[in-house]
């Protein structure tokens, strides 16, 4: 059981490892659920902070937006 966590990273990685290497079979499966759901959240994140700067940047604009719409609607018909 881990009663206090380290704030370097040095320290907290063997000790996340060694709480894994303890974890029954069935929290196994738990574990890596929650790991998936932080780097769900860090590439939301991402993505999020990449999709700001590129708005900012002009790189997105409601005009692209739009003419990439009217061209992929012009090369797939079934999508209109």
């Amino acid at each position: 059981m881990i009663t206090s966590t380290p704030k370097d990273p040095k320290e907290l990685r063997p000790l996340l490892h060694a709480e894994v290497d303890r974890l029954t079979d069935d929290d196994l499966e738990l574990a890596h659920a929650a790991l998936v759901e932080i780097e769900v959240r860090r590439l939301t994140d991402e993505l999020g902070k990449a999709t700001e700067a590129a708005w900012s940047a002009g790189d997105i604009t409601e005009e692209k937006i739009a003419e990439a719409v009217k061209e992929y609607r012009g090369t797939h018909p079934s999508h209109r």
